[in-house]
């Protein structure tokens, strides 16, 4: 059974995740997260310490899962012989946007958080992401380069960094329809087709794109 401490947590966690989703950390007070949770900022304080302590264990928490799939992913492969660029791009792709599909509605709400705090404004929030995913993320950088010994290092790692931005695009955006797009022009909202289709365009701009 729950207790009510661990209650208290949860729902500050739960509120973080939707409100920095939506206003990003700056936008987003302490006070609105506490009110909107039950809470007050004495139980911040209590359970985290500060509300960059607070995001800390937000994005800690939202990226464990993922973060534990491409690791999981990126052993099998590697442990069966040299992984191609189409596997390690679906590898790294998949489990991102699989937030949406196992999770439901508030799927949608970490992808939100997750896509926005990565590319957050601040220099400082962004490093603070960074700390969660890079360990992990380095590995598929490494490997992305082994599997295509035709491209520099520089345009791998070009490659590599709108691979991130686009699967944050559809992260932030929660997996619908960006705003501002053209009339009569449509993306996937069913999250397996999305994934396809943007495995497919990440494929074909890394073999066709990072050629010299």
């Amino acid at each position: 059974m729950e207790t009510p401490v661990e209650s208290t947590r949860e729902r500050l966690l739960n509120v973080a995740e939707q409100r920095f989703g939506e206003g990003g950390y700056e936008g987003t007070s302490l006070r609105a997260i506490t009110v909107a949770a039950a809470a007050n900022i004495a139980a911040v304080n209590y359970h985290f310490g500060s509300k960059e302590a607070l995001l800390r264990a937000a994005v800690s928490r939202a990226m464990a899962p993922v973060n534990t799939e491409r690791r999981r992913r990126l052993d099998q492969l590697e442990a069966s012989g040299r992984p191609t660029q189409e596997q390690l791009i679906r590898a790294f792709i998949e489990p991102g946007l699989e937030l949406v599909m196992r999770r439901g509605e508030r799927g949608a709400v970490v992808a939100r958080f997750i896509g926005r705090i990565a590319f957050d404004p601040s220099q400082r929030i962004r490093e603070l992401y960074a700390a969660e995913s890079d360990p992990i993320e380095k590995r598929y950088l490494a490997a992305l380069q082994a599997a295509l010994p035709h491209a520099t290092p520089e345009a791998v790692g070009f490659g590599y960094v709108n691979m991130l931005g686009l699967l944050a695009l559809h992260q932030s955006q929660a997996l619908s329809r960006p705003s501002g797009i053209a009339p009569g022009v449509t993306v996937a909202e069913d999250p397996g087709r999305l994934a396809e289709d943007l495995i497919a365009f990440l494929v074909a701009a890394f073999d066709r794109g990072l050629r010299p």
